[in-house]
């Protein structure tokens, strides 16, 4: 290894990808990837991109996020999803480089009523979820020094998010309804960045052992659980103090009054406590990470 890593940041363009560029600076040579330089959906591509960087680190933040479109784009969703993270395994696990992969809690099928845990069976609802859990499959069997982080309902001051257009309908409309009984927990990109930083930093320093030790699978989710409707109003209550947006009536809404072409799961709250026993990190509370984004927001717009 050498003294300064070079880390692959692909999907760099993204709401997580541009916060790994943010948390990782400092750390090791950065080379970005986005849907403007590589197709992931073309296999030839993404292997090719590998072997010309030659990275020590590959951090997958690119996904099809599209989860009502994926129903319709099952073989582009699957191909960005699922395909590429087995290539860029194959590639990581010919390099001996560590590959970082984000996965999602749209894998179950929401019907247990505590947190989800890693060793529960996946049965995801849509093709989304689908997509994302075969491209979990294909980095676990192809192995190496490889993680996987499942998180929930990620947003931050960058990109298409819930946060995002939460505030721009406030901005259009004095009412918004908001569905009240699917159940998960907020994350920031902000503090899944931050996160991954201080767990690859060990693995590079061995600090957690050898592969077998620390390869695998882990929930990594913002710590608390909320519903759409209840992070909503967390939203507007923050943006009205810290960035003068006036707040729009919230009504509360069931799932079946909304119905959508994929089917979410009801509850989707994850349990991070593999994390926290593995590698002692922890993230914050969704409210005071929603109030950090909130900052950064109020910021931008003060300069």
């Amino acid at each position: 290894m050498a003294e300064q890593p070079c880390i692959l940041i692909v999907g760099a363009a993204g709401q997580v990808g541009v916060e790994l560029q943010r948390s990782f600076a400092g750390f090791g040579r950065i080379v970005t990837a986005d849907q403007e330089s590589v197709d992931l959906a073309d296999a030839d591509q993404a292997r090719a991109l590998v072997r010309r960087v030659q990275p020590n680190v590959i951090l997958n933040a690119a996904a099809y996020t599209a989860v009502d479109r994926a129903e319709s784009q099952r073989d582009l969703a699957m191909a960005i999803n699922a395909t590429a993270p087995r290539i860029l395994a194959e590639e990581a696990l010919r390099l001996d480089a560590l590959l970082i992969h984000y996965s999602t809690d749209y894998v179950f099928n929401g019907e247990k009523q505590q947190p989800w845990v890693e060793i529960d069976k996946p049965s995801p609802l849509n093709v989304y979820g689908e997509s994302k859990l075969a491209g979990e499959q294909a980095v676990q069997q192809t192995g190496g020094r490889f993680l996987i982080f499942r998180t929930s309902w990620v947003y931050g001051p960058h990109g298409n998010n819930f946060l995002l257009t939460m505030l721009r309908l406030g901005r259009e409309r004095d009412r918004l309804s908001i569905v009240d009984d699917q159940f998960g927990s907020p994350t920031t990109s902000i503090e899944l960045a931050n996160a991954t930083r201080t767990v690859t930093a060990g693995v590079l320093a061995g600090k957690f052992g050898a592969v077998q030790d620390w390869a695998g699978l882990y929930h990594m989710t913002c710590s608390g659980s909320t519903t759409w409707y209840g992070f909503a109003k967390a939203i507007f209550a923050g943006a009205e103090s810290q960035l003068q947006v006036k707040p729009p009536e919230l009504t509360p809404l069931a799932t079946k009054d909304y119905p959508t072409p994929a089917r979410r799961p009801h509850n989707s709250v994850l349990s991070n406590e593999k994390l926290y026993d593995r590698f002692s990190v922890r993230l914050a509370d969704w409210r005071t990470a929603l109030d950090d984004v909130l900052q950064v927001l109020s910021s931008a717009v003060a300069k």
